[in-house]
């Protein structure tokens, strides 16, 4: 079982919630539709597409759902998979650096006086796959298989195959597996951007690998992102029990459509499963996959610009009747958003026709457009809407499309804030560019409205009410004209990341 953190952005104050990531793919030919998204994608698997999406009466399904899972068991695969990994110097036994034992023992019991050297051991794990050709092409999760050098494949008949790699998106947490075989069962690839909340779904995979075993539930929630599990979330939520080794496997609807991939769960710090699951919809799924199988990486559209979700705070700063849309908090020297003319503190309130309701769902739509394509945005600007066309670059490989720094709360006034001129020793301390301009935050009051804002130490503030600040004085005066208002903030982040912060006053 792999796990991570889910590490809630400050301004929520410290809540931490595990994530347990449960252990153990497209050059255009055309463009397809996507959760209402423009992707790209190249037909190169031969493919079981679902016949109809239409609901099913649940009275069909008098003696429960026997007819649903019987057919679609079979394509669903154990995987376990090993590394080689070096274990730590007394790892196993800790107590003897314990200073009581030394004392009666000596250092001769302790192995002091010999260099210890790390040993090999094997690490094995286990998760779940889905067959999606007949051929032997299986879909699972990238942690499922990360780092493996041995990869098998137990079918649900008891047959083990040697698994070759095709390749992997960590990203989005997909890796495609072949096996040497034929006339294997297969699940029809359903449509995920059809699904509701409420919809009855199915969790097939091998928990705790105990074998094959699945579980039902209904769809939460669709298109939940901004976790921190993935660098692209869309995902599908659940309360079907998924569990660790489920990693992987098929999330199913009523006709027995593949429509995700189970992935991961919140499990409130114990690990299991507290009705709090989430896949990923198949339509992502199959995007990447495609461009796995076809061309052996993903290749994502970039803008090149931050990215922040508009609270209703900053949509009354902006002159925005709604939240809604996505925040420009900062651009990338000469990325195509900043060639293009987009600024700080412009509102992207459309993609190519379409509502953008949020930074996520920007940078998704962005991800899953080809590099070179003209996407047209609806802007709000100092209360104007203008279109700006930009090109779309190609996304660096060791970045996300849209670095989002997330929203804050927003709250109280300045007060229990002081800051101080920013020096060049001050930017270097920060790993900032020599020309930042602004005043870097030195001490904020724990109860202050503006600490529960999110501004903290080594922040630096670069704006007061859109009127740029270099000095302290500037600072000063900026705040002053502010008064009794809101103010609201552009503050370099530590790590060079830009945001807006509205701060309210009482």
């Amino acid at each position: 079982m792999k796990s991570s953190h889910l590490n809630i952005p400050r301004w929520i104050a410290a809540v931490v919630v595990a994530v347990a990531l449960i252990g153990g793919g497209v050059l255009a030919i055309g463009l397809r539709d996507w959760s209402g998204h423009e992707v790209f994608g190249a037909p190169n698997l031969e493919l079981t597409l679902a016949r109809s999406a239409t609901p099913v009466p649940l009275g069909n399904f008098s003696n429960g759902f026997a007819s649903v899972l019987k057919p679609a068991l079979p394509a669903v695969v154990n995987i376990h998979t090993s590394k080689i990994v070096k274990s730590k110097p007394n790892q196993m036994m800790p107590f003897f650096n314990d200073p009581m034992f030394r004392q009666f023992f000596g250092d001769q019991g302790s192995g002091q006086g010999q260099q210890e050297q790390p040993q090999n051991e094997r690490e094995q794990s286990l998760g779940s796959g889905v067959i999606v050709t007949s051929d032997g092409t299986i879909v699972t999760n990238n942690h499922v298989v990360e780092g493996a050098s041995d990869i098998e494949v137990d079918l649900a008949d008891k047959r083990e195959f040697k698994a070759k790699l095709v390749g992997t998106d960590a990203k989005t947490d997909v890796a495609v597996l072949k096996i040497d075989a034929s006339n294997l069962p297969t699940l029809a690839i359903g449509d995920s951007s059809k699904l509701q909340v409420g919809d009855v779904i199915f969790a097939i995979g091998d928990p705790f690998g105990i074998g094959e075993t699945a579980t039902m539930g209904i769809v939460s929630a669709t298109g939940r992102g901004g976790l921190g599990i993935e660098g692209y979330e869309d995902f599908i939520q659940t309360d079907a029990a998924i569990n660790p080794g489920n990693s992987g496997g098929a999330m199913i609807d009523l006709h027995g459509d593949l429509i995700g991939i189970n992935t991961a769960i919140l499990s409130g710090g114990g690990g299991g499963n507290q009705g709090v699951g989430f896949a990923i919809p198949i339509n992502m799924a199959r995007s990447v996959m495609d461009q796995i199988v076809g061309h052996g990486k993903v290749v994502r559209g970039y803008l090149g610009l931050y990215p922040q979700d508009v609270t209703p705070a900053l949509a009354r700063q902006f002159g925005l009747n709604r939240p809604g849309g996505a925040l420009v908090s900062g651009l990338k020297p000469d990325a195509p958003a900043a060639k293009a003319g987009l600024r700080d503190g412009d509102v992207i309130l459309e993609l190519n026709g379409q509502p953008v309701e949020s930074a996520n769902d920007l940078r998704l739509r962005v991800s899953q457009s080809a590099p070179g394509t003209s996407v047209k945005l609806a802007v709000s600007r100092d209360g104007k809407v203008q279109d700006v066309n930009v090109t779309l670059g190609e996304l660096p490989p060791d970045k996300l499309a849209e670095d989002n720094s997330g929203p804050s709360e927003n709250s109280g006034g300045l007060e229990g804030v002081n800051v101080e001129e920013l020096t060049p020793d001050t930017l270097q301390q920060l790993q900032l560019p020599s020309g930042t301009r602004g005043v870097v935050v030195t001490n904020v009051d724990a109860s202050s409205a503006a600490a529960a804002a999110g501004l903290d130490r080594g922040d630096v503030i670069q704006e007061v009410n859109h009127k740029p600040v270099h000095n302290i004085a500037e600072y000063k005066q900026a705040v002053a004209a502010a008064g009794k208002q809101p103010v609201l903030l552009l503050v370099n982040l530590q790590g060079g990341v830009t945001n807006y912060m509205v701060i309210e006053s009482h």
